[in-house]
């Protein structure tokens, strides 16, 4: 047996719950080598086949494996804490989906009245090689100097247009789910910060409180942002924000991120 399959680590729940796959990678002195063989590890998860294959050792051969025809299109994969993690649990429809798109209008409406950034929705992969970290924020925003300056790059794929960014968005934001709480709360408050990303956003709303938090990059960490009457105030968009619950005309939950 690899050293790969006799290390690995996975986290599996089926029926209704929700699913990861967790599979670390080799020690920083393996590199991976053009010539070995290309074993799969493969995991079933609720009759969903997901299979890492055996070359995938660490950060750089993880996004190899982005740009390959063999990256699964199903789910979201992360490369965080020195592990490939799979999420293949399903969003909930109001406390993440309606959150991360009441979120994104707002924002991306900022950023194109003042034409200083761009804002992207969930489905974008940011990678970092300081922090060895790549993954799929609900939402990202770059900054045009950032752009410019080289602090953020597009990346471009092997068969189609730029399908990564690589370097350090000047904010991202993070909707928790039952799944991702470790996730959210620790791995990627480290990971972010070690990416020397400007603003984490991070919000909670599976409880009847809502948590919104919007993180400062320091030299020793992220730090909270003081609200002050519920208002925050986000030096990346020069604006201050509160977010609000509310109710839809069905009497479900709803949500309005308010700014001034």
């Amino acid at each position: 047996m690899s050293q790969a399959v006799a290390t690995r680590r996975t986290t599996v729940r089926g029926g209704n719950g929700h699913r990861a796959v967790v599979m670390p990678a080799k020690s920083r002195t393996t590199k991976p080598v053009a010539t070995a063989a290309r074993a799969t590890h493969r995991f079933v998860v609720d009759d969903v086949s997901i299979g890492i294959p055996g070359w995938v050792v660490d950060h750089a051969s993880f996004r190899q494996w982005f740009q390959s025809d063999d990256f699964p299109e199903e789910g979201r994969v992360s490369f965080l804490n020195g592990e490939v993690m799979f999420d293949m649990s399903q969003e909930q429809i109001f406390s993440h989906v309606r959150m991360k798109t009441e979120i994104g209008r707002v924002l991306a409406n900022i950023a194109k009245r003042k034409l200083n950034g761009v804002y992207f929705g969930d489905g974008l992969l940011i990678s970092h090689l300081g922090a060895e970290v790549s993954n799929n924020p609900d939402g990202v925003f770059v900054a045009n100097a950032s752009f410019e300056d080289g602090t953020v790059r597009l990346v471009e794929g092997a068969k189609q247009g730029y399908i990564e960014l690589e370097g350090s968005p000047d904010m991202v934001l993070e909707v928790v789910s039952d799944s991702s709480v470790k996730k959210d709360f620790e791995l990627l408050r480290v990971a972010y910060w070690k990416a020397g990303i400007r603003e984490y956003w991070l919000v909670d709303a599976r409880g009847e409180k809502l948590d919104f938090q919007i993180l400062k990059l320091t030299s020793k960490g992220y730090s909270p942002i003081r609200a002050v009457g519920g208002w925050i105030k986000s030096a990346v968009f020069r604006k201050s924000f509160r977010l609000v619950a509310t109710k839809n005309h069905l009497g479900h939950p709803d949500f309005e991120l308010q700014v001034r």
